[in-house]
């Protein structure tokens, strides 16, 4: 069953603790927003992924799938750089938007799809998921780190510095960016794994190594096997104790032979058996609280096949991770159905 219901609704809906075990329902937020890069068309992606089945697909698996439409987002006229930093006061509104819509889709018992848009995005949706969850854990799926603080960071665009917000380990080394003095960073370096790394800047290079993060190179999965990279990445987070996922998933994480529509592809990226396996292994979990999936821009696929099939892979990422499975998903039939006595044989 799918709903569909304004925004305002879900921010006004009361707000509780942090669930352990998220309930089956599923709410889906859009933020068509493209400020944290200079490329144009993710703005689109929210659009894109719903058009390639998202909601039926979920329905599917016999979810409730509230739609809450898409956030509204304004841009300031006048938004000066701040350092190499494009639009600072801009994407810190949006993400301050995003985040109380987070908070209270989470608080209202949701497991919560965000649709991007930017990388970037990521700030407000890990912020507003701690509001409810503050003992939450982060797997960040993606091509690169997003690290960076603006003083390391070469294109200074905010979608590569997103987690660098989130990191109590970074506040001593992060600047007041204009737009940002309502985060503040709660997050601990021990609380987040990367997977799926292959174009890291040196700045980001030195900050993983300095603050000791887990993460995982695709030479890395290469070495080890997808299966390996889960079972130290679940342990790593959850061996400590049972807690929420919050799992940001960047598409260029996949090869661009899969999914090119998309703003900073990456040759040598995730299989699509790799990538599912990842999804389907925090689904096994049961703390999966939050999802982002981001970065797919429809304007930079070559041909129509090209954005059909970056949108098609954004909506198996999120129906894997919320229990769609490769043997098929086992709901409409619990037990073996039996012939009623009055059943006749219809020739």
């Amino acid at each position: 069953m799918a709903s569909r219901g304004p925004l305002s609704r879900l921010l006004r809906s009361t707000l509780s603790s942090c669930q352990q075990s998220r309930s089956h329902s599923v709410a889906i937020l859009g933020a068509p927003f493209s400020k944290g890069q200079k490329r144009r068309g993710v703005e689109h992606g929210p659009k894109a992924i719903r058009d390639a089945g998202l909601v039926e697909r979920l329905s599917n698996l016999d979810y409730p799938v509230h739609d809450f439409g898409d956030l509204t987002f304004k841009h300031l006229e006048k938004d000066e750089h701040f350092m190499r930093v494009p639009f600072p006061r801009t994407v810190g509104r949006a993400n301050q938007l995003l985040s109380g819509a987070v908070s209270g889709a989470v608080g209202a018992g949701h497991t919560c799809i965000m649709l991007g848009g930017d990388h970037s995005l990521a700030i407000g949706s890990v912020e507003g998921h701690a509001q409810q969850c503050p003992d939450l854990c982060l797997i960040w799926v993606d091509a690169h780190a997003d690290i960076n603080t603006p003083l390391t960071s070469p294109s200074g665009n905010l979608h590569g510095q997103s987690v660098a917000f989130l990191l109590k380990d970074l506040q001593n080394k992060m600047p007041e960016v204009p737009g940002f003095s309502w985060i503040k960073p709660f997050l601990s370096a021990r609380d987040l794994v990367y997977i799926g790394l292959r174009d890291v800047d040196p700045g980001e290079h030195i900050i993983l190594k300095t603050l000791g993060i887990q993460y995982f190179s695709m030479r890395d999965i290469d070495r080890m096997g997808i299966q390996r990279v889960m079972e130290v990445t679940l342990d790593h987070l959850l061996a400590r104790k049972q807690r929420p996922i919050h799992l940001s998933f960047d598409i260029d994480a996949f090869d661009p032979s899969l999914a090119p529509a998309t703003g900073t592809p990456v040759n040598g990226g995730l299989t699509y058996r790799e990538g599912i396996y990842v999804t389907e292994e925090i689904h096994n979990t049961g703390l999966l609280s939050v999802m982002d999936v981001v970065e797919v821009n429809p304007t930079l696929g070559a041909t129509p096949e090209a954005v059909e099939a970056t949108s098609s892979l954004a909506v198996d990422v999120i129906a894997s991770a919320l229990g769609q499975t490769r043997e098929g998903a086992h709901v409409a039939f619990p037990k073996i159905p039996e012939p009623k006595e009055d059943t006749e044989l219809r020739i």
